[in-house]
């Protein structure tokens, strides 16, 4: 835990090595978070890069309660600034859905703390949540994935707290259809 809060005073003085060191240890962290919102590779590493820049620039600013728990509030904290860097991005370009398949290489990065049946999942999980429109898609991974309230989506997405709830409960439909079909289809090569 030691070297994290040197770290962690190195980038609040702008130190470079530190900041290296910071973005390199967690940058697989913060492109699967931005990869649930934008799923071209070239442009989610694109908006994690943004989000490197707003997170050094008020590096100072960041606070911590204990030494122990530095490194998760850290990891909230960047969690939070790449959210709102990649819904920024959705934003600006009207949410237009993204095109093109998933490139195996966001998957390169994986979480150790990962089994390889949880990281399966989770890749699979992705892969039914991209099939969601736009902004069903949005609410969705904030609320569930991310776990903000309705509140926070709808004070992040500029719309009402009932259009949030309206969005979740149409992804959720539109999910478990999704979910029930590919069920169908696996009992059916069964057969």
């Amino acid at each position: 835990m030691e070297p994290l809060l040197t770290i962690i005073q190195g980038c609040a003085q702008n130190n470079s090595r530190d900041q290296k060191w910071l973005y390199e240890k967690y940058f697989g962290y913060c492109l699967k978070i931005v990869f649930r919102y934008i799923y071209r590779y070239d442009k989610a590493v694109d908006i994690v890069n943004d989000g490197f820049v707003k997170i050094f620039r008020s590096f100072s600013r960041f606070q911590y309660k204990s030494n122990e728990h530095a490194e998760m509030m850290l990891m909230g904290w960047m969690r939070t600034i790449m959210i709102n860097t990649a819904i920024d991005d959705l934003r600006k370009n009207n949410f237009l859905p993204e095109i093109g398949d998933i490139s195996e290489s966001i998957w390169m990065h994986e979480d150790k703390s990962q089994g390889a049946d949880q990281a399966l999942l989770y890749k699979e999980l992705i892969k039914q949540i991209k099939k969601l429109p736009p902004s069903y898609r949005t609410v969705f991974n904030m609320y569930v994935i991310d776990g903000l309230t309705h509140q926070e989506i709808a004070n992040s997405l500029g719309i009402s707290v009932g259009t949030s709830k309206s969005n979740l409960s149409k992804a959720r439909v539109i999910l478990q259809k999704i979910i029930k079909n590919n069920d169908e289809q696996i009992e059916a090569c069964n057969m």
